[in-house]
């Protein structure tokens, strides 16, 4: 275990974690979502590549060079918030790994989807929102115990008065999320 640990040791001396992992993180989003969108032509992967390479860059290198001002240095906010973003990644997949042990089958395009997406858009914004600083000023109202409680009634008591109160051919609640789970992920 000693060996691991000091090749680990070794690497984050290497700026592992500042440098080299922000860097290949940002040029492969980048690349990717220009490969997929095609920004520039079907036959595209030379400037994609440096557009990505470009950005990588222009994102690591103020970071080494202290460039940024305090508090919005991009390396450090997606150093603080990636774990709690793969947190709720393992969270979502353990979920699924659950409803597929019970039985049920997760349908992608299906109210799940739906539901799983928007919980996903809300918890990253709020997590890479934290880390950035955003809400600093706000008081952070979910480590109260109470507070948490009191969401969780309001948003219980809002869907069954959503189901008692809906008229027979309004959408309800899991029609609405089956709609946004269509729309995000496609299928029927």
């Amino acid at each position: 275990m000693a060996v691991f640990e000091n090749a680990l040791y070794y690497l984050e001396q290497w700026s592992l974690t500042d440098v080299i992992l922000p860097f290949i993180l940002i040029f492969t989003i980048i690349f990717a979502t220009l490969q997929k969108a095609k920004l520039f032509g079907t036959e595209s992967k030379k400037y994609n590549l440096i557009v990505g390479l470009a950005i990588s860059l222009l994102v690591v290198i103020p970071h080494v060079t202290g460039g940024y001002p305090p508090g919005a240095d991009v390396v450090e906010i997606i150093n603080s918030a990636i774990p709690s973003v793969s947190v709720i990644a393992v969270a979502i997949i353990m979920f699924l790994v659950l409803i597929g042990i019970f039985g049920a089958e997760a349908k992608w395009g299906g109210w799940m989807s739906g539901l799983i997406l928007l919980f996903s858009i809300i918890a990253v914004v709020w997590i890479f929102g934290k880390s950035a600083g955003w809400w600093g000023y706000m008081p952070f109202f979910l480590a109260d115990p109470d507070i948490q409680a009191l969401i969780v009634i309001i948003l219980v008591f809002g869907i069954i008065v959503w189901f008692v109160t809906a008229e027979p051919g309004e959408k309800g609640f899991w029609d609405t999320m089956k709609d946004i789970g269509e729309k995000a992920f496609g299928g029927k």
